[in-house]
């Protein structure tokens, strides 16, 4: 017998035949160890007795190393690695398990039909599957329940500590539960419902009947390394390879999901109500280089004794903010309304679409303008000094102050490292709406989105406020009528003018070694690849595409080279 092995050595994307001992009994996806080049290393079995093999000079397995991903899993992973332009290795790493399993234990899938389940969940899994958007506030539970009616069930969310607690419940209700990845052995043999975060879109669920991703709009989905994947691409492709329902959960669902699924969406008057009161604060009689963000309406907050209140300000890693210093009017780029920053020869330059004009203002044609630049301790001392009590800060490093503080400033690191509040406020919210990320309307609404789960819903008494130049903004109208879907048209109409995703294959090709692979790509009519000195832009019409060349391309030896297909930021 003859078994394919890829290799689980990084930067080796090739597969080599080996021939499978007397006794030794292997399958599909099984992990074995195998000489290489005069050392032995890990692999996993892609394919047994391939008609294309090669019976001279083969080496044996050395080891057999315990059961790995199952053979759907392999082929999935085949094409997650052109999807992201990756190594397959990569992806079975992620379909593994932790430690090595001898053996499956006994299947624990109970069939049990739990409630209670949601009607809209279940009209959508019985119908094929679909996009459903509930309030930030809402429980997820009834959503997983009408799915694991249908079968076994993957339920994925974006935290662990979310997936935990899920988790949890599902076995309170007397479900059987495995989960991922530590309970890999148990999911593999078969249990009602296979939790989990991001790489549970890998796990083993046998005889998949349905899935669901909750918070599918959360950044966390998406792995921040190379390949950047995404768990609900994963899932979208796994769940049509199964024929199975796949139902993405989501306040703010992205436009990615929209276009892959039919929306469903609660009666206004119950979605408003999961929404907290959002108070939009319009800075444009201001000054725009004003240097305090700490404006009246939030001193009523500060000052009240009975209110946790989070001030939220992205000022680390982000680009300034430019203002007319003639009619106030901030700078934005007249293609795709992007903030623009001023290269050192005066010219506006866009950074999420690459335009460049003359430095004037667009709305009254004036020349210079005024850099916005606060900073976070800027802020403490001037919350301190409007609040009289003390404000711990909180950022990506950790949490500086005060431990028992009522009071926090920050960046978006507040709102995950922060359990309750009565207030959050927004001090900056054009930084976000601005950004020259082309996702920034929907990571702006989806901070509103975290901010909205800190206070809780319209009866509870919490709110959110947002200090901005531009109240009319798409995303802030949205917020503040509690209905995300008026940001889409308009943020679709962008997208499709750009031919940006999901309207088309994007990626970015960085690091030392990237001018030698970016020649080394071969010329295709569908992809534009742009840029230079080792900091390039791939385009296509379809990710298969993009991706089966960039695939194709030489990495040099020695290269820091970065692929992010659809980069998370």
């Amino acid at each position: 017998m003859i078994a394919r092995v890829v290799p689980n050595v990084t930067g080796l994307d090739k597969r080599f035949d080996y021939v499978v001992p007397e006794g030794m009994v292997v399958a599909v996806g099984d992990r074995v160890r195998v000489e290489l080049h005069g050392r032995r290393i890990g692999g996993w079995v892609v394919d047994v007795d391939p008609s294309d093999a090669h019976l001279d000079g083969l080496k044996p397995i050395a080891t057999w190393s315990g059961i790995g991903p199952s053979a759907d899993v392999i082929d999935l992973a085949a094409w997650a690695a052109v999807r992201w332009a990756g190594r397959q290795r990569h992806f079975l790493s992620a379909a593994s398990p932790e430690r090595k399993v001898d053996r499956l234990p006994s299947p624990r899938r109970t069939g049990t039909v739990v409630e209670p389940r949601s009607p809209a969940s279940t009209r959508i899994l019985e119908s094929g599957g679909g996009v459903l958007r509930l309030p930030p506030t809402s429980d997820p539970m009834p959503a997983v329940l009408s799915a694991s009616a249908l079968g076994p069930t993957i339920a994925i969310l974006p935290a662990v500590d979310q997936a935990m607690l899920l988790a949890a419940r599902l076995r309170r209700s007397g479900l059987t539960v495995a989960l991922a990845p530590d309970d890999w052995a148990a999911a593999a043999a078969g249990v009602d419902v296979v939790v989990g975060s991001r790489s549970a879109a890998w796990a083993p669920c046998p005889g998949l009947a349905a899935a669901v991703v909750v918070d599918e709009h959360d950044e966390a989905l998406q792995d921040e390394g190379s390949p950047t994947w995404h768990a609900r691409d994963v899932m979208i492709e796994r769940c049509r390879r199964a024929e199975a329902p796949l139902l993405l959960v989501s306040p703010c669902p992205t436009l990615t999901a929209l276009e892959w699924g039919e929306l469903t969406r609660p009666p206004h008057q119950r979605e408003r109500d999961g929404w907290p009161i959002v108070d939009v604060i319009d800075r444009s009689d201001d000054e725009p280089w004003k240097r305090s963000l700490v404006t009246s309406e939030l001193i009523q907050h500060l000052r009240d004794p009975d209110r946790r209140v989070v001030c939220v300000s992205n000022t680390t890693g982000r680009a300034a903010l430019l203002a007319c210093r003639t009619c106030r009017e901030l700078a934005r780029c007249e293609r795709c309304d992007a903030a623009v920053a001023q290269d050192d020869d005066g010219t506006l330059h866009c950074r999420r679409c690459g335009t460049d004009r003359p430095s004037v203002c667009l709305a009254c044609g004036a020349g210079t303008f005024a850099n916005l630049r606060p900073g976070i301790t800027r802020l403490q001392e001037e919350l301190e000094a409007a609040a009289a009590r003390p404000v711990a800060t909180v950022t990506g490093k950790g949490r500086v102050g005060a431990p028992d503080a009522e009071l926090v400033v920050g960046t978006e690191a507040a709102l995950h490292r922060v359990d309750r509040a009565d207030t959050v406020a927004f001090l900056d919210f054009d930084r976000e709406l601005l950004s020259p990320r082309y996702r920034a309307g929907e990571q702006a609404m989806a901070l509103l989105v975290r901010a909205a789960r800190l206070v809780g819903p319209r009866g509870r008494g919490g709110r959110i406020l947002v200090q901005t130049f531009l109240p009319q903004h798409d995303v802030v109208q949205a917020a503040l009528l509690a209905d995300p879907g008026r940001m889409m048209g308009p943020e679709r109409e962008r997208r499709q003018m750009l031919q940006l995703p999901p309207y088309g294959a994007y990626a970015e090709v960085s690091g030392t070694g990237a001018d030698e692979f970016v020649a080394s790509l071969e010329p295709v009519d569908d992809v534009m690849v742009v840029g230079g000195n080792d900091d390039y832009v791939a385009r296509a019409s379809s990710w298969m595409t993009l991706g089966q060349v960039l695939v194709a391309g030489e990495r040099p030896s020695g290269s820091r080279l970065r692929i992010a297909v659809d980069p998370p930021r």
